[in-house]
Order: structure tokens, then sequence, then C-alpha cells
């Protein structure tokens, strides 16, 4: 198995966002976080010979993470045809040994049903802004439709709202953890250059 320090390498090169909608809150995702969160899923046999789901993917950076270590099939899927198109030229960027299926579809009403085990890697919107409160709600109850277990990035201070949905639709959160996400400036309610904020992530295992 690549070091996770080796896969952030090979996830440098994933292009973020040419212009990104606020509305979907769309950040990259930084390598070291990708990556972080794909060699977890790995080491817990979460990764390799299974489906993998990116919900909400954006450019890419969690559905190729998760190519690169053997799974036996990955779809990326996104509302925005633009970062799907990016997404595409970042897969023949990263090279991996495992395609990727881009599918243009709204995650929270996600036309999947996969035939085998399934694993969902996201980072949602965290619903930051007015009026987009729990935004990530919807991507939790699609994982948990159609996955047996997901790992999501959410905002600091989730870990209650995250657990007592797991709770409450057949799910058990059995790790998380804590990660620092770089947001650059890009949209006009940004004031500083570069931002640091903490993040967590979630490992939810689904009934």
């Amino acid at each position: 198995m690549p070091t996770k320090s080796a896969l952030a390498q090979q996830l440098a090169v994933v292009a973020g966002f040419d212009d990104p909608r606020a509305d979907l809150e769309q950040y990259r995702t930084p390598p070291e976080l990708a990556a972080h969160l794909v060699h977890t899923a790995d080491l817990q046999g979460d990764v390799q010979d299974r489906t993998v789901v990116d919900l909400g993917c954006g450019t890419g950076m969690l559905a190729l993470g998760a190519a690169l270590r053997g799974p036996d099939t990955v779809v990326g899927l996104d509302i925005d045809p633009a970062p799907l198109s990016t997404a595409r030229k970042n897969e023949r960027k990263v090279g991996s040994t495992t395609s990727v299926s881009w599918v243009r579809a709204d995650a929270t009403q996600a036309p999947l049903c996969p035939p085998e085990e399934t694993t969902v890697v996201m980072n949602p919107p965290f619903g930051a802004q007015s009026g987009n409160e729990h935004a990530d709600r919807g991507f939790l109850e699609t994982a948990a439709e159609v996955s047996e277990v997901s790992y999501s990035i959410h905002n600091e201070g989730s870990r209650e709202f995250v657990e007592s949905f797991a709770s409450d639709n057949g799910g058990e959160v059995t790790h998380a953890f804590e990660a620092e996400f770089d947001l650059p400036r890009q949209f006009d309610f940004h004031d500083q250059d570069s931002q640091e904020i903490t993040t967590e992530v979630y490992r939810i295992v689904w009934e």
C-alpha cells in the first residue's frame, strides 16, 4: 500500500474549480486531507475491491484518491457539469488504473443502486451560508441509502448532529478525527487571502 504522503503527492496535480459557485460551497478538497481520508478508508478495508461513490465530487479529488487504491468501481457524482469536465481532465493527469464514471446528478437524489458493497466518500457543503444550513443532511441521507459505510467531511462542531443523524438512520459513527482545511479567497464575502479552518471527518457504518 502506498503511503499517505505518497498519495497526497499524487493528488497534488488535481486542479480545483475554474469558476466556483458560492451557493454550492465549491472548494477544492486539500490533497493532504483527501489522502488522509482515503488512506484511513483503505486501512479499514473500505476501498479495495469495492464500489466507491464520491457524492458531490466537484473536480474529483476524493474519487481519484480512491481510484488509486484498487477499488472495483468508482463513481463521481455532481450536479454541476463544469467541475465534472475538470474532473475528467484530472483523471488523465492522475493516471489511476481504475477508471471513474463521472455522473451529472443531484447527490441528494442520487440515481444509484449499487449491486455490491459500497463506500461513500464525500466533502458535502457545510451549510455555512445563511439559508443553506445543514446542507450536508441530504448527502448523509443518500449515503445511508446506498452504502454500507461512508466517510464525510463536516464543519467543526458537527459531532452531535452527525452522531444523532446516524443513530436515527440505522448508522453508527465508528471513527472521527479533526483535519485542517485551507480556504482560499475565491468569493466576494472572503476578507482574507486564505483561511485555515478545522473540519471533522466521520466514518459511519450503515445497517
